[in-house]
């Protein structure tokens, strides 16, 4: 009798679950998912968790099918600093896959921090708070984690 519950349990949990429906048009090269992310707390916690959700975004729809700006500001400018190297290297590992940082000078301004600072290839702008808005306007999915 036990093992015919065990089976019939096992056999409903593999049926339970429904694979994700893509809305239309579906994620592609020519459509990809356009996708927002932003990085305001500064804690390792944090900014770990928006890059672990941007690396499982990537992993699902593929980096193919995805363009991702990652926007940081306030105290989540850390995360875009050489000397935070285990941060640094996962940054470098999302860039790899084509995701855009992005830098708000404004905090930057604020908190003495120089460009030269900033690992390579992040983009500055002049504020991160409207780079989010402007991203939102044009369409693209803002995830906040």
């Amino acid at each position: 009798m036990r093992a015919f519950i065990l089976v019939f349990l096992l056999l409903a949990c593999e049926f339970s679950h429904a694979d994700t429906k893509f809305a239309e048009p579906k994620p592609s090269i020519d459509q990809p998912r356009e996708i927002v992310f932003s990085i305001k707390g500064g804690s390792d916690e944090e900014i770990h968790h928006v890059l672990s959700s941007a690396n499982n975004v990537l992993k699902f729809y593929g980096p193919e099918n995805v363009k991702m700006r990652i926007v940081a500001y306030y105290h989540g400018i850390r995360a875009l600093l050489k000397k935070e190297s285990d941060i640094a290297v996962r940054v470098d590992a999302l860039m790899q896959y084509d995701v855009e940082f992005v830098a708000c000078e404004n905090t930057m301004r604020t908190k003495g921090i120089k460009q030269d600072e900033l690992i390579e290839g992040v983009e500055i702008v002049t504020a991160g708070i409207v780079e989010m808005v402007e991203r939102v306007k044009e369409g693209w999915v803002n995830i906040v984690p």
